[in-house]
């Protein structure tokens, strides 16, 4: 498929609309990594089939002229209840998908967060969006932690959020079958597959070669850079012996905001509180880490009892405004959207992922003025849920 034009973006009416429109236009392999899960994928499903059991109860008559979707997080005022997640390997998937990201994020007023798994560096990226977050796969060492933090702090990031749900990496047999492997591997049987997709091979593969050389990933430690044909890669994310103790570290050594990304039991948050913590993802990594974990949402009301102070977000499986507002009607303070906006990089860019943040921001506007709320902290002033 060629890379879609602006009358395809036209019938673009939501965020699902740019998936079909990706996995034709990507290569198998690739389109495989992103939208594929761990095991038999089957968290990927349950989280978005935890969403839609959910109904939602709206008042009527009601004033809702001036509704407002604004939000504030860690002090900092935001135009949405919703970011950009972080996603590993993006500019592999769409040519400077990073930047495009970021940019866009940047211009809408809400967060973006590079992952350590990227192949754009923190300083590009902090150049583009000072004041974005950042999320770390953190290697336990006190002098790694150190040198990691500072490198984060003097690219003008503004959070730091430690993945804690990848002490191992996970069971991806899709991307096996797939034939997608890191350390990246050109197999005739994955030549075959981008020669097939000639579009993404010469508007993502050979441009960014060309222009950046062989890819590497940038953010994982303090100095070293391994590139994606490295075997060091191969365990980059993993990490066993972190520990409770090395997010104390953590703590000692940033004075910004600290979230910590993969809580799904309500224990946890309450450790996180008492250690300090600023802030807590509920996630099961878009169901790419431990297949059946329970969806985030079902144990949001729990966890949000645990959290006091800290804010809470949440993500997995959310596409559409009335899934943020479950979101936070159920607790949650903001939500992160992944796969839909990696999608919409790959296939056209910037212009492409402000479109996909335009698509949530109007419907967020219309369910809330049509649930009967004037602005998002009205949606845990009252009961809005059923089931």
């Amino acid at each position: 498929m060629l890379k879609p034009t602006s009358r395809d973006l036209r019938k673009v009416l939501n965020l699902n609309d740019f998936e079909p429109l990706a996995r034709r236009f990507l290569p198998r392999a690739i389109h495989g990594y992103v939208a594929g899960g761990a095991d038999d994928g089957a968290t990927v499903q349950h989280n978005l089939d935890a969403l839609s059991r959910l109904k939602m109860i709206p008042r009527v008559l009601r004033d809702v002229s001036a509704c407002s979707q604004q939000v504030t997080l860690f002090g900092k005022r935001y135009a949405s209840p919703f970011m950009i997640a972080p996603m590993g390997a993006s500019a592999v998937v769409g040519h400077d998908a990073d930047n495009a990201m970021a940019l866009a994020a940047k211009a809408a007023n809400i967060p973006y967060v590079l992952s350590a798994n990227a192949i754009t560096s923190i300083e590009e990226i902090g150049h583009h969006y000072p004041g974005c977050w950042f999320a770390g796969y953190q290697k336990p060492e006190k002098d790694n932690i150190e040198r990691m933090l500072d490198r984060v702090g003097a690219a003008g990031f503004s959070a730091y959020m430690l993945t804690a749900d990848v002490a191992v990496g996970s069971n991806r047999e899709n991307n096996q079958r797939n034939g997608y492997t890191m350390p990246f591997r050109p197999t005739p049987r994955l030549v075959a597959d981008m020669l097939c997709h000639p579009s993404w091979l010469c508007s993502t593969g050979l441009r960014t070669l060309r222009q950046r050389g062989i890819p590497r990933i940038s953010n994982i430690d303090p100095v070293r850079c391994p590139s994606i044909f490295s075997r060091e890669i191969s365990a980059v994310t993993g990490y066993p012996s972190f520990s409770w103790e090395h997010v104390e570290m953590l703590r000692r050594h940033w004075d910004g905001p600290l979230i910590i990304k993969g809580i799904l039991s309500p224990d946890d948050a309450r450790l996180a509180r008492e250690m300090g913590v600023d802030g807590i993802v509920v996630s099961n990594h878009g169901g790419r880490q431990l297949d059946c974990a329970v969806a985030p949402i079902d144990v949001l009301p729990a966890i949000k009892d645990q959290s006091g102070d800290m804010v809470v977000l949440v993500d997995s499986g959310f596409r559409r405004g009335t899934d943020i507002l479950k979101a936070l009607a159920l607790g949650a303070d903001a939500v992160l959207v992944g796969r839909p906006f990696l999608y919409a990089a790959s296939l056209g860019g910037e212009p492409y992922v402000r479109h996909a943040i335009g698509l949530l921001q109007r419907e967020i506007h219309t369910d809330m003025s049509l649930a009967g709320v004037t602005n998002c902290a009205a949606l845990q002033q009252e009961t809005f849920m059923y089931g």
